[in-house]
């Protein structure tokens, strides 16, 4: 799984700089709708995730794209939150996380209780995506659309999972407030990933405070 970064900084109007973008529309997809948007979301994909000059990391082809979204529109309670203004400038697309702890299967070390106990209790919900057009004001995009998803399925914590090879889209989710926690690889996989999680709301954002990363170093310690 992968999560798209944005790179934008909010500018001041008049400076020379793209103007202000309009504020954008968000909506729900059901799966019949995601399809008929195949092509508008590839198109997202292609442009959310043009690569620095000099980066070595090499970004999923879009037909890779397609076949996760087409796996993970298969996962029971699968949605989508898009957002617009005259185009597609964004969306983000996820499930819930089963309480059986089977999403952080090859986690590395020991799960922080908090994050365990949220599971449990089925207040996780996996981002699988989040594609945002770049753009000043991406960052609020992304929040938005982050909080539209776990405000309608009722959980307060984002999971996701990054390639940790994919420093652009690390470097724009920890912008966005994500904790990275440790690293997982799933059995048989030869990719190592960053988890990261998103707290939602004040309780739970008190309940991750006791959560200390240092990236890289193998983990945060257990709270």
């Amino acid at each position: 799984m992968t999560a798209e970064p944005g790179r934008g900084q909010s500018l001041k109007p008049g400076d020379g700089q793209p103007p202000a973008m309009a504020p954008a529309r968000l909506r729900r997809l059901s799966r019949w709708l995601v399809e008929d948007l195949r092509e508008d979301l590839v198109a997202l994909y292609v442009e959310s995730r043009a690569t620095p000059p000099g980066d070595p990391y090499r970004c999923p082809s879009r037909q890779n794209f397609l076949n996760r979204l087409t796996a993970d529109m298969r996962r029971p309670g699968f949605a989508m939150v898009i957002a617009e203004t005259d185009s597609l400038t964004g969306c983000a697309f996820g499930f819930p996380v089963g309480g059986d702890g089977s999403w952080w299967l090859g986690f590395d070390g020991v799960l922080p209780r908090s994050v365990g106990q949220l599971t449990v209790s089925g207040n996780v919900f996996a981002f699988a995506a989040i594609l945002i057009r770049p753009h000043p004001q991406d960052r609020a995009l992304a929040r938005r659309v982050q909080e539209r998803l776990l405000t309608d399925h009722q959980a307060s914590l984002g999971a996701t999972l990054v390639d940790r090879a994919d420093r652009p889209t690390l470097a724009a989710l920890r912008s966005w407030g994500w904790l990275d926690i440790g690293e997982l690889r799933r059995p048989l996989g030869t990719t190592t990933f960053r988890a990261l999680v998103l707290p939602f709301g004040e309780r739970t954002t008190a309940r991750m405070e006791g959560l200390v990363t240092v990236p890289g170093d193998g983990g945060p310690s257990a709270a």
